[in-house]
């Protein structure tokens, strides 16, 4: 493993990272979430497909990411928890989310697909992102200073072991599927 960590550096880095994104988003299209119906009814409660795609996509990273670290394959690169921009960047992102469509990710795997309103809402992101860029000296002086807790992870945060993090991820993951699995067998019946 460590020879293919070795390998993967320099240019070979950019190709990986080309490659990666590509089975992502191949994966993305294959788990059905580059549909916006699909996307649409995840916020209308009928249909749940981005709920478990993208759940089952945070287990894996997170557990694959903590065992990676254990292993020290991987390091930690912390952001600071700026806890207002969170909160508005997370109220932003689920506005645009309805209005769009789609997330960032599975907009970009939709233009693969050769959808015309994906490429739309991509172009509103740019703006986006000039917009943040050009008012982000504002935004470091007036929003980022408000509830920082600089860069901490939840361990840090609480008296909780990092394990006992993760573990609480799988169990909560499999509990909501199992929410979501009896409420759709009950949608099922009621339909």
């Amino acid at each position: 493993m460590h020879t293919l960590l070795a390998f993967i550096t320099g240019s070979n880095l950019l190709w990986a990272g080309l490659l990666f994104g590509f089975i992502f988003g191949v994966l993305l299209h294959r788990g059905g979430v580059t549909d916006f119906n699909v996307i649409v009814k995840q916020f209308l409660f009928r249909d749940f497909t981005v709920l478990k795609v993208m759940f089952t996509a945070i287990v894996v990273g997170g557990v694959g990411l903590f065992i990676l670290h254990g292993q020290e394959l991987s390091n930690w690169h912390i952001k600071p928890a700026n806890m207002l921009a969170v909160i508005l960047g997370a109220l932003l992102f689920g506005i645009g989310m309805v209005i769009y469509g789609y997330c960032p990710g599975t907009g970009i795997a939709a233009i693969a697909t050769g959808k015309l309103d994906a490429l739309v809402g991509f172009l509103g992101m740019l703006v986006g992102a000039a917009a943040y860029a050009l008012c982000y000296d504002w935004i470091a002086a007036n929003i980022l200073p408000v509830a920082d807790l600089g860069k901490k992870r939840l361990p840090e945060l609480t008296t909780l072991p990092e394990w006992v993090w993760y573990a609480g991820l799988v169990v909560m993951a499999a509990v909501v599927f199992a929410l979501v699995a009896r409420f759709e067998k009950t949608q099922s019946k009621i339909s």
